[in-house]
């Protein structure tokens, strides 16, 4: 069997999708509600029962503290030795991400899965283009005012993530042992971004913007340094796709990928208006990259 852990979250959902036509697939979920569902509960470490299951899909549970994270994927990594799981990949974070406040959580994980009894793949996830539209919306007037500066990130779109997650899950052992590297291929700015909503870009200031966020009354404690730094590392040009290894995207998904850009576009449309704040909940810790949460 195959277990998609996180399957309520974005990036679950888009897997199990992708996985729906196949009958050796669970859901792992902290609230099953159908015979296809397991409960997975990285918080109640003595639940966990990964019986019968070959290859597991990690998905990061970034959404807490790094304290919390490592208690959960240590959790979820003992039970599957525990229970003789064959194959572990995991979603962690890109390698041009270690300036970002949740990139210890990440790197935690691949360092301990490397050291366990487990054949194992990392899908080194670049942040979504989706997560783009959340912390730079346009506002009423059209204007993209987000402290981007002139850097640019090279976003994916979480469809091709979820993509390549199934294409990996299904033939493991093709991919034991590597660490995949998956950005984007046309870097995105905020001229760009702004040209794709028609409207203009005027970058803001870290010191307004983590005000703004505080104000805003959304983001826990611990998600405004990670929002603010994850502005910081754009700005400065960290996240550009250049600091990583060999990419992996096109040839893992064996075509060409889908535009960032519109996948920024569409997000923005389906959410407008978009508080920054709210990107607290999808950022990559995590994945992510606070990880992607369930």
């Amino acid at each position: 069997m195959i277990l998609i852990t996180g399957a309520a979250g974005a990036l679950g959902q888009l897997v199990a999708a992708k996985l729906a036509n196949r009958d050796d697939v669970l859901l792992g979920t902290r609230t099953p509600r159908s015979p296809a569902e397991r409960r997975v509960d990285f918080d109640d470490p003595a639940s966990l029962d990964f019986t019968g299951v070959h290859t597991m899909l990690l998905i990061s549970a970034g959404y807490g503290e790094d304290d919390a994270v490592l208690a959960r994927h240590e959790a979820a990594i003992s039970a599957a030795e525990k229970a003789g799981v064959r194959h572990l990949v995991y979603t962690s974070l890109s390698g041009d991400g270690d300036h970002l406040a949740y990139a210890l959580a990440h790197r935690w994980t691949e360092r301990r899965i490397r050291r366990s009894s487990l054949d194992w793949t990392i899908l080194r996830n670049g942040l979504y283009a989706e997560f783009l539209a959340a912390i730079a919306p346009p506002g009423p007037d059209g204007t993209i005012a987000a402290p981007l500066g002139d850097g640019r990130l090279a976003a994916v779109a979480r469809e091709d993530l979820a993509e390549v997650a199934a294409r990996v899950v299904t033939a493991p052992q093709r991919h034991a042992g590597r660490v995949h590297e998956l950005v984007g291929e046309e870097p995105l700015g905020g001229a760009e971004l702004a040209v794709a909503v028609g409207g203009s870009y005027r970058p803001g200031s870290l010191g307004r913007t983590r005000e703004a966020i505080i104000a805003a009354g959304q983001a826990l404690p611990f998600q405004v340094p990670m929002l603010v730094g994850t502005y910081s590392a754009i700005a400065a040009g960290f996240l550009d796709g250049t600091g990583v290894g060999p990419n992996a995207l096109r040839e893992l998904l064996g075509r060409t990928p889908r535009s960032a850009l519109e996948a920024y576009s569409t997000a923005v449309a389906a959410a407008n208006p978009a508080d920054p704040a709210e990107a607290a909940s999808t950022a990559p810790p995590s994945r992510g990259t606070s990880a992607r949460p369930e």
